[in-house]
């Protein structure tokens, strides 16, 4: 059975009293990629840095992220088979010809067979790509923007958040209709 949203949430709203208690300075896990890369030893500038004193904590928290995803599936029980989604988007989805709604995302779009279609490797590569070129412009993902950024009051997160919301909502409604087949 899966946990209800107050007590995820409430466990969520403890991570900014937890940065501040710790003395860390961010959060989120985009920056995480730069760590594994700076543990590699790269001779570039962007990845010389002391990482364990700048990114270890949360590279310990992305392996947390994992480990409570398995624990959470595999220990605390299983989640619902199909996701819930809401008539009016199951509608518009089968509007858009993608028809197979019962997991996290439509296989036709997000699925190994899916990146030898057009539409899938637009979603999967040039989104990827797109996602993370984002996330390194705006200075963080919206996990780091949206949980600590805004509670820290900081207005560049306020403005990444708003450009998150808008890139989905254009997304959503002017492009993923043009990918669709």
């Amino acid at each position: 059975m899966p946990w209800p949203w107050y007590v995820a949430g409430g466990i969520i709203g403890l991570i900014v009293p937890t940065l501040l208690l710790v003395g860390a300075k961010s959060f989120g896990i985009s920056a995480n990629l730069r760590h594994l890369c700076a543990m590699g030893g790269s001779k570039l500038k962007f990845f010389s840095y002391d990482w364990r004193r700048e990114g270890g904590w949360n590279l310990m928290f992305a392996i947390g992220l994992m480990l409570g995803g398995w624990l959470a599936t595999h220990v605390l029980g299983q989640p619902p088979e199909v996701v819930a989604v809401s008539a009016a988007t199951t509608r518009d989805l089968h509007a858009l010809g993608l028809t197979d709604l019962g997991g996290v995302a439509p296989p036709e779009l997000v699925s190994w067979s899916a990146l030898s279609t057009l539409p899938g490797f637009l979603t999967l590569v040039v989104g990827g790509l797109l996602v993370g070129f984002g996330a390194r412009w705006s200075g963080g993902c919206t996990s780091g923007h949206a949980v600590a950024g805004l509670a820290a009051g900081q207005v560049p997160s306020l403005l990444a958040v708003v450009g998150f919301f808008a890139g989905g909502l254009l997304m959503t409604h002017l492009v993923l209709p043009w990918i669709v087949p």
